[in-house]
């Protein structure tokens, strides 16, 4: 079984309290305070296994709890800090907050490794607490309690090429002739229901990663049937290739197949019909050929080439049970993938889990510059400007809500700030409108 989602609850421990005790030796009939530090709690982290290709481990369990950091102890000893708990996922993992389903982190790219849960600090034991005035204090400070969080885990699947395409157009029969992958295959509708990935190897050491996206259906966008399920794997993916019935053995329209499966697409993620297409057009073995000038013009493949490649999606006759056609398929679509960024797709954050603990209590501060600006100013304010990326909307929407749910836009509105005022944060300078 394929599993491509998965809820958890996940903790990461809690500090361990310091301790209050005093230094009790013979002839030491004062000693001073030498209670210890707690350790700190462990960190929940994410990390990406080449090794994993599902979420299906996470059907059995689903609860996941660092361990808790060991109090001090007397003579100054601290206590042990907790080992962090390790989750390992498969690259391609997106793991968001379970109510809003906004991104935390995408396990993709550069980002193999990711604390998501920071351990609660240890408490400091009292013997950081003496002073002049108070050279016996009684008092230690308690850990502070770990993180948690309900996620949702959602795998999308990482590939140059994804086939597109009804149920039953031969998708995964040309998955298997082309790559070493082997799907189950039968001439049932939804026999597939799990995305196969399979690499694609051309001459002089060419080629790419090839997933075969099961069946959509009118309405997928929607979510009829499993139409979301299917439609997440295509977000990654470079190129798409529609496969099509051009022989329509079902009596389905290639054209009208095409048209839905775009329709489809666009409502899902507009984004999508931005990214390079071809058609492969399917089952010409089962092709009726007629020469006769008049008969060819109404082909199904020449109906296809006059409707789509004007548009800029070129046609290619193939049969996946045979082979023919195939070849000149793939090299176009490598060549095709040579003109597209190679940059991976990766999801941007937009929930920031330091928020379930900092709260109003955040540290920053508000002036005002000789300019009129405002400046704004915090060590957490500085680290999210150092991952955020303003320049992409879902960036600076994230970061906007960031100041709204910490309240640093209330704390200026009640510094007197007004529309037009120019808000400046460690470089950056933003215009303020509400």
């Amino acid at each position: 079984m394929f599993a491509d989602r998965a809820k958890i609850f996940i903790k990461s421990g809690r500090g361990g309290d310091g301790h209050v005790s005093f230094r009790r030796e013979l002839y030491v009939p004062a000693g001073g305070p030498d209670g210890g530090n707690g350790g700190k709690g462990g960190d929940i982290i994410f990390e990406i296994d080449d090794g994993l290709n599902t979420l299906t481990d996470f059907r059995y369990k689903r609860k996941f709890v660092a361990g808790n950091g060991e109090p001090g102890g007397k003579r100054r000893c601290s206590g042990k800090n907790a080992e962090n708990l390790v989750i390992k996922v498969p690259e391609g993992t997106v793991i968001k907050e379970f109510e809003s389903g906004k991104v935390i982190v995408d396990m993709s790219g550069e980002n193999r490794r990711e604390v998501v849960l920071k351990g609660g600090r240890g408490g400091l034991g009292n013997m950081n607490y003496a002073t002049a005035t108070m050279q016996a204090p009684q008092y230690a400070q308690p850990g502070k309690e770990g993180q948690e969080l309900w996620v949702q885990l959602e795998l999308k699947v990482i590939a140059d090429v994804g086939l597109v395409g009804f149920p039953n157009v031969g998708k995964s029969t040309l998955l298997s002739r082309v790559s070493n992958a082997r799907p189950k295959i039968a001439n049932y509708h939804f026999t597939t229901l799990d995305p196969h990935l399979g690499v694609v190897d051309l001459d002089d050491g060419a080629g790419f990663v090839m997933a075969d996206i099961p069946g959509l259906i009118e309405g997928a966008a929607q979510g009829v049937g499993l139409g979301h399920d299917f439609l997440r794997h295509i977000e990654r993916t470079r190129v798409l290739i529609h496969v099509v019935d051009a022989a329509s053995t079902e009596g389905r329209d290639p054209v009208e197949d095409i048209r839905i499966i775009n329709k489809e697409l666009e409502a899902y993620d507009p984004e999508l019909m931005k990214r390079p297409q071809v058609i492969a057009a399917n089952k010409i073995d089962a092709l009726y050929q007629d020469e006769s000038p008049e008969n060819a013009a109404e082909s199904p493949l020449e109906r296809l080439r006059q409707t789509f490649e004007p548009e800029g999606i070129k046609v290619y006759p193939i049969s996946a049970v045979t082979g023919k056609g195939v070849r000149e398929l793939l090299y176009a679509v490598y060549r095709l993938l040579q003109t597209v960024e190679r940059e991976p797709v990766v999801f941007a954050r937009e929930f920031d889990v330091n928020l379930l603990s900092a709260g109003s209590n955040l540290p920053y501060t508000i002036e005002k510059d000789q300019d009129g600006a405002y400046v704004v100013e915090g060590p957490r304010i500085e680290k999210m400007l150092g991952y955020t990326n303003l320049e992409s909307e879902k960036g600076f929407l994230f970061f906007q809500n960031f100041l709204r749910e910490t309240g640093i836009l209330d704390d200026l509105e009640k510094a007197g700030i007004q529309e037009g005022d120019t808000v400046r944060m460690y470089g950056f300078a933003f215009d303020y409108y509400k």
